[in-house]
């Protein structure tokens, strides 16, 4: 089986708690590690990577994507993130379409992705422009997230990678 490792990136919690999802649901050998208590030489170790961030500014948060371009060719890898965006929107998929690009090299068996709560602070500066305005107002909705329902459904992810991963 193979030694699997979640690996994330978490400011508000929200992350956290999916990663912790995830990590719960995976069978055998695992590892679950914050980026910011992590070295990219561990990696050498793990046949199965999950790396989670929350979107920051529609993109990848910067210590993530360097963590993304060391990741060892042909690693099996799964990406994994919150957002304040609507579930399926442009938004919600632009991070993770990027952070593919940078795990460029790495078999990338599948994305995740979940609402996540935007801190008060986060939302009080963004008002504050106009541009932001509808974007705040969207994201103010996703206070309850994660729930319930994304946790399962990031166990159900985390399966279904699992399970792949003997396949491929």
């Amino acid at each position: 089986m193979a030694k699997a490792l979640v690996a994330y990136y978490s400011l508000t919690g929200n992350t956290k708690q999916v990663a912790e999802a995830i990590w719960k649901s995976l069978e055998g050998e695992k590892s679950l590690k914050s980026l910011k208590d992590f070295t990219t030489e561990e990696l050498q170790e793990f046949t199965l990577l999950f790396v989670g961030f929350p979107v920051h500014s529609h993109s990848v948060p910067y210590a993530v994507e360097e963590f993304l371009k060391k990741i060892p060719k042909g690693t099996k890898t799964a990406l994994f993130s919150s957002h304040g965006a609507l579930k399926g929107s442009r938004l919600a998929r632009e991070a993770l379409e990027y952070a593919h690009v940078l795990a460029a090299g790495t078999k990338v068996l599948g994305t995740f992705s979940c609402r996540g709560r935007v801190s008060p602070q986060a939302l009080e500066i963004l008002m504050k422009s106009p541009e932001h305005q509808l974007w705040t107002e969207m994201a103010a909705s996703a206070n309850t997230h994660p729930d319930e329902s994304d946790l399962e459904d990031a166990r159900t992810f985390a399966h279904q990678i699992q399970t792949l991963s003997h396949h491929s």
